[in-house]
């Protein structure tokens, strides 16, 4: 099972690793291995997210996410990404800009660096959404219940999470504006940049995740119209209207799948550029990185992790609140990629250890007024 899930990440690692030694040396080696693990402590969270929406799809839409998905992750986001954004924020050409990534590889990290108030607005804001969506919905399953009870009480007005994500936008806006002002700055007429680049993100999770949550709906519409003529739905054979929708349900979702990769990426690509200017083992190590994050999605998915551990998707979630307010402070002051790594590995950990305490207060109690335990352990959990 373990071979069969991340066989491909390992092959493609030892190719990696194999083309780094040949393109720059034991050094070019150490640094895609650097670069590997950083991608994947920075994106464990994305893989227990991803894992809660790719089990909602059959496996050959899961086969699609290890194929093109990867595909689009690796080359569309390690490679092509970085090109782009200094394509545009530096006026050039596709084909200058990669020239400007191999023989100017210092001038190339200024512009992605100018580059980045951009990035972070929109990849913060998007992260920041769909926290707020997922911490102002009431659960049945509470982890930190101090936190979630009230926020989700709030989370009934409606259109909130929006209210608080332009709100956020606004202040960051601001505060980067006044900050650029102050000190002298040339940023100061990128405040405006900011704020499209954030609504930009909003809008985009707005547009996808609505597209995908219609379809998700509509595929339960239709699972359940099967369930209710199973026996004529045999004779007949698969319906073709059932395998249509879900195709177009599972085609939005792995659409969010990649947008929400996407918004992922971000601090790992800015990160890169802290360890390597070269591009080439860049994609390499970030791609290699995407690789087992996407491996370790479809493991949690056919292993059920997400159903035996129950926090686990809330650690997560919090994971990415807290990297959403990382990339919006990144707009105006640096942070160490360590930190922002770190803090998502650290509230994982929390929330598998809160996980495996409610098992055992459970089975403790026969499976008998788990409510009891669970709320023990959340509360515990929370000090």
């Amino acid at each position: 099972m373990l071979l069969k899930t991340f066989g491909w990440s390992f092959a493609v690692t030892a190719l990696g690793l194999v083309a780094a030694v040949f393109y720059g040396g034991w050094q070019a080696f150490g640094v895609v291995a650097i670069l590997s693990v950083l991608e994947i402590s920075l994106s464990f969270d994305n893989a227990v997210i991803n894992a809660g929406i790719l089990k909602k799809m059959n496996a050959f839409w899961q086969k699609i996410f290890l194929t093109v998905g990867v595909l689009i992750a690796v080359f569309g986001m390690r490679l092509v990404f970085p090109v782009v954004i200094v394509a545009i924020s530096a006026q050039l050409g596709p084909i200058e800009a990669i020239d400007l990534s191999f023989n100017d590889p210092d001038r190339y990290k200024e512009l992605v660096t100018d580059a980045h108030p951009s990035i972070a607005a929109f990849g913060g804001m998007f992260l920041l959404m769909i926290f707020l969506d997922f911490i102002f919905e009431d659960r049945d399953v509470q982890w930190l219940r101090w936190i979630e009870r009230p926020l989700a009480k709030l989370g009934k007005v409606d259109m909130l999470s929006v209210c608080v994500a332009l709100i956020v936008l606004l202040v960051s806006a601001m505060t980067f504006a006044t900050h650029a002002h102050q000190h002298g700055g040339g940023h100061a007429d990128k405040a405006s940049t900011v704020m499209l680049s954030g609504i930009a993100g909003l809008i985009t999770y707005l547009v996808v995740g609505g597209l995908s949550g219609f379809f998700e709906n509509k595929l339960e519409e239709e699972e359940e119209r099967e369930q209710e003529a199973e026996e004529e739905a045999k004779k007949a054979g698969k319906p073709v209207s059932g395998v249509l929708l879900a195709g177009k349900a599972a085609f939005f979702m792995f659409l969010y799948l990649e947008v929400l990769d996407a918004s992922f990426s971000f601090d790992g690509v800015i990160g890169a550029f802290a360890i390597t200017n070269e591009i080439v083992l860049m994609a390499l190590g970030l791609g290699i990185g995407a690789m087992y994050v996407r491996s370790l999605t479809v493991y949690l998915v056919r292993q059920g992790t997400l159903d035996d551990y129950v926090y686990l998707e809330h650690g997560a979630h919090y994971a990415i609140g807290a990297l959403s307010v990382i990339l919006l402070v990144t707009i105006q002051y640096e942070i160490n990629e360590l930190i922002t790594g770190s803090v998502g590995v650290i509230l994982i950990g929390w929330s598998f250890w809160s996980s495996v305490r409610r098992n055992k207060a459970i089975e403790a109690a026969g499976g008998e007024g788990g409510g009891g335990s669970d709320s023990k352990a959340e509360v515990s959990s929370g000090v």
